[in-house]
């Protein structure tokens, strides 16, 4: 059996080459570049938001105003049907901190390459073949980065194309990450 604490270095490693891939994935390849539409009024939709104070949070419109049984009454189905009906995530004003987005990326990387670490102790020997530890250890990353946008999808109404890249993105850092962990797993 390998100790987890001897998984220490792909499970560091694997973070380091999936954050690069990301990097070059969003910013090179600009896959990501037409996820998101631009408001025709945005300036007007801006000023009606700043009119209410609206804070950071998580909104949903129309809203029931007291609880999900209200979505069947004739009011909430006229609103439905008027529409539009969306959901709408306000952050903190200010310039966005990439560079707090990029360390808990970063960060994120390294939780699952413990959990990848976790599972490949539990699965797999000392002197393991290459190609064992890759399935693994690509089975489990690739499930945790690819299949998490999938509810996003589901619940949100993010567009499914918005959503595929991103499993596609999630499949390349699950098969980096399995190679990572392939590459240095610990000899007999």
């Amino acid at each position: 059996m390998v100790l987890l604490s001897e998984l220490w270095l792909p499970m560091l490693l694997s973070a380091v080459f999936v954050f690069v891939v990301s990097s070059l994935v969003h910013m090179v390849l600009g896959v990501h570049k037409n996820d998101y539409k631009r408001l025709g009024s945005e300036e007007k939709v801006l000023e009606a938001l700043r009119a209410q104070s609206v804070q950071p949070g998580e909104y949903m419109f129309p809203a029931c105003p007291h609880s999900m049984k209200d979505m069947g009454s004739p009011e909430m189905v006229a609103k439905y049907k008027q529409g539009p009906v969306g959901q709408l995530v306000v952050l903190q004003p200010g310039v966005p901190s990439i560079g707090k987005n990029l360390l808990q990326w970063f960060l994120y990387c390294v939780v699952i390459g413990i959990f990848t670490g976790y599972i490949a102790h539990l699965g797999l020997d000392r002197g393991a073949h290459y190609l064992k530890v890759f399935q693994l250890t690509g089975a489990a990353a690739v499930g945790m980065y690819a299949f998490a946008a999938i509810p996003n999808s589901i619940w949100k109404g993010i567009s499914w194309n918005t959503t595929l890249k991103f499993v596609f993105d999630g499949i390349l850092y699950g098969l980096v990450t399995a190679g990572t962990f392939g590459w240095l797993w610990p000899k007999k």
